[in-house]
């Protein structure tokens, strides 16, 4: 690897490690204000009633789906936090970097809360705290950076780009 490949491989992995800092840090501090300001189940409208802050604490996964098994969203989200790391040197372009730096962001941010809050470590419950107005499940800052950038993902592979930014 000559010295332009070195430094641009060091630049893409601090967009990526810079990207998922951000939506960690942006994730547990929305997560702390909800914790601070709202009462378990306490519904508070927010930007004419469009979006309710409603506090819960999830002990299962996405949507509510596994119920109860918390110490194995632990390890799922473990590994999909060791595979996004191993990723980064396939990833070729910005795009597919941001992408990876969101996903493993939102992954970081819940994966923090698991092994963290309460009831214990590796069985923390995920503080969730954005409601819609249809019934949709209540949901955080880590759940939208997922559920963004696997919808986007997913886009860009139906339309032919392989994983990390090449093109049949």
């Amino acid at each position: 690897m000559n010295t332009t490949s070195k430094k641009s491989a060091t630049g893409k992995t601090l967009l990526f490690l810079g990207i998922a800092s951000a939506v960690v840090l942006i994730d547990q501090l929305t997560k702390v204000l909800a914790i601070q300001n709202l009462a378990p189940f306490e519904s508070v409208p927010f930007i004419f009633d469009l979006v309710r802050f409603t506090l819960v604490f999830n002990d299962s996964a996405a949507f509510s789906l596994g119920g109860s098994e918390t110490w194995v969203f632990t390890i799922l989200s473990s590994l999909a936090t060791l595979l996004l790391l191993w990723f980064v040197p396939r990833f070729r372009t910005t795009g597919w970097i941001v992408l990876g730096g969101f996903a493993l962001g939102g992954v970081a941010g819940n994966l923090v809360d698991r092994l963290f809050r309460e009831p214990g470590f590796a069985n923390g419950h995920v503080v969730d705290f954005i409601q819609l107005p249809f019934n949709f499940p209540i949901f955080n800052i880590a759940d939208t950076a997922i559920t963004i950038s696997a919808l986007i993902i997913a886009i860009r592979v139906m339309r032919g780009e392989k994983l990390g930014g090449t093109s049949d």
